[in-house]
């Protein structure tokens, strides 16, 4: 199976929608450093998990 899932892009798309609530009134200064600084969070938890490689359990391998 082939995941295209681009976390880069998550990032910059999620904070680009802070940065115009921002610009637009919507929330303050406070709401927008919380926003930001959980997107980080959460991207830094995303990459982590996409950052393995998948290994065949021993037990599940078959040896020919």
């Amino acid at each position: 199976m082939t995941y295209n899932f681009d976390p880069d892009r998550w990032l910059e798309t999620h904070q680009t929608v802070l940065e115009a609530r921002h610009a637009r009134g919507e929330i303050d200064d406070a709401a927008l450093a919380t926003g930001m600084a959980d997107l980080d969070r959460r991207y830094d938890e995303m990459v982590a998990r996409l950052d393995g490689t998948y290994v065949i359990p021993r037990d599940q391998a078959t040896e020919d």
